[in-house]
């Protein structure tokens, strides 16, 4: 039959439902594109399958999506033994390439392994490389993201328009380095993305069309892997994300300096492997792991649960736990730097000097402002006051003294944010206190769907 090419055709990354996958797959060498579908235990490959009376298509192959590796796709689902032998494979393939911590090394296997299933979850963890130049972060986002599910690289994309349409069409990990993110603007759109694509529903609305009337919904939650110099200023955002601090010593000898075509086959035969994880894992109860990690902040525990669910290993749990523990710490020491924090730090430093019921705004300005160096911008009582009712949710009142701050009617929420920036009845005091550098061993201590469709008989979907 003779195939009309002006009709566009129905196409989709996956299928999924209660007793059956669908996965798009990439013969290179063919050029071409099928649906490996999994069901009872058996692998099937069709062309195209059957969903409500319309043909469904696997991912264009002659797409630049996929032709030119915007996409890595596997290509067919292979055995892979147990699944202890599949994560320590994942890990011998990150150490041979890649030179980070060896915590660092479990997790990202683990997340690879976990991106793989992303889609049974309701929030996902992001992970984040940090360094200089020249410290490894490409290769970071290269060797991790290489393995990943559906790894979507970002590099050249010149405008956010086509990261936003991939995101939502192939519901792969996103992998984005730190020079995508060069304009203001686009920044901006990059942030959203990760603001509202760490849980289920996170959705950015875009207007698009040729006179931009029409607003769409883009579907951002997926995995991301990120490469940056520096912390993201919003704190929230950073608390999404395990972070691992590269370029810390030299790089290890045995790292190879080019990744060689051997990289990429090794790369493929992994994902392949991990297709095949998928299929068998993808349908089995979660159980998950809900208990709360000691003095470890709900949005940080919030986002390691999923990886928490699918760690057997009790050792490597427990690794995992303080790993996040510390970066708990590392969070509110950096939280400790905002002008948030100085303006609590100056409400309670003045409570603890004149015993005082309450505090003006001005007062407060003039705690805040008195320890600043001359290139900081000072806040003035107007600011502090914005401060107070939009950033901290404290209640000052009028009198004829200015706007007053009652401590007695603030106390549980003043309390809150001393724990939350970790100010300490000693710094408020200023008992006098050793300095003790701390230095991390070999572990790093830092500053961070397919869709549910019903499905008939043999390849109808």
């Amino acid at each position: 039959m003779n195939e009309d090419k002006n009709v566009k055709k129905n196409r989709k990354a996956s299928l999924v439902s209660s007793n059956k996958i669908a996965e798009t797959i990439y013969n290179k060498k063919k050029q071409q594109t099928q649906f490996t579908i999994y069901e009872n235990g058996g692998i099937q490959f069709f062309d195209n399958v059957n969903q409500g009376g319309k043909e469904i298509f696997p991912l264009d192959a002659k797409s630049d999506v996929v032709s030119k590796g915007i996409v890595l796709l596997p290509s067919e689902p292979l055995e892979y033994g147990t699944e202890k032998e599949l994560i320590l494979e994942i890990k011998n393939f990150i150490h041979h390439y890649l030179d980070i911590s060896p915590m660092f090394e479990q997790i990202a296997s683990y997340y690879a392994l976990f991106s793989w299933v992303y889609d049974r979850f309701s929030e996902v963890p992001y992970l984040r490389a940090i360094g200089d130049f020249g410290s490894g972060k490409s290769r970071f986002l290269q060797v991790i993201g290489s393995i990943c599910y559906r790894p979507i690289f970002t590099g050249g994309a010149t405008t956010t328009a086509p990261i936003f349409r991939i995101l939502d069409e192939i519901r792969g990990t996103l992998i984005l380095d730190e020079a995508d993110l060069r304009f203001s603007d686009k920044t901006q759109d990059i942030i959203k993305i990760l603001n509202m694509g760490y849980q289920k529903g996170g959705s950015v609305l875009r207007m698009q069309g040729k006179d931009l009337m029409e607003m769409k919904a883009f579907d951002v939650f997926s995995p991301k892997i990120v490469a940056t110099r520096e912390t993201f200023s919003d704190k929230a955002l950073e608390s999404r994300f395990l972070i691992e601090e590269m370029g810390r010593g030299n790089l290890r000898a045995d790292i190879p300096r080019r990744l060689s075509d051997e990289f990429w086959e090794e790369a493929l035969i992994l994902r392949n492997k991990l297709l095949m994880w998928r299929f068998r894992n993808y349908q089995k109860e979660l159980v998950f792991d809900e208990k709360l990690i000691e003095d470890v902040h709900p949005r940080l525990h919030q986002i390691v649960i999923p990886l928490m669910t699918i760690i057997e290993s009790k050792e490597m749990k427990q690794s995992l736990k303080e790993f996040v523990q510390k970066y708990n710490t590392e969070l509110i020491a950096d939280r400790g730097l905002s002008r948030e924090s100085d303006i609590i730090f100056a409400i309670f430093k003045f409570e603890y000097d004149t015993s005082k019921k309450e505090i003006t705004v001005g007062e407060i300005s003039e705690y805040v402002n008195q320890d600043l160096f001359d290139f900081e911008e000072k806040l003035t009582p107007r600011k502090i006051g914005w401060f107070l009712r939009s950033k901290l949710q404290l209640k000052p009142y009028k009198t004829r003294r200015g706007f007053v701050l009652d401590f007695a009617r603030n106390r549980e929420r003043l309390d809150f944010w001393k724990g939350r920036y970790g100010i300490t009845d000693t710094d408020i005091k200023g008992e006098h206190v050793n300095d003790v550098n701390i230095t991390a061993g070999n572990e790093s201590i830092m500053s961070d769907t397919a869709q549910e469709l019903g499905f008939g008989d043999k390849k109808d979907f």
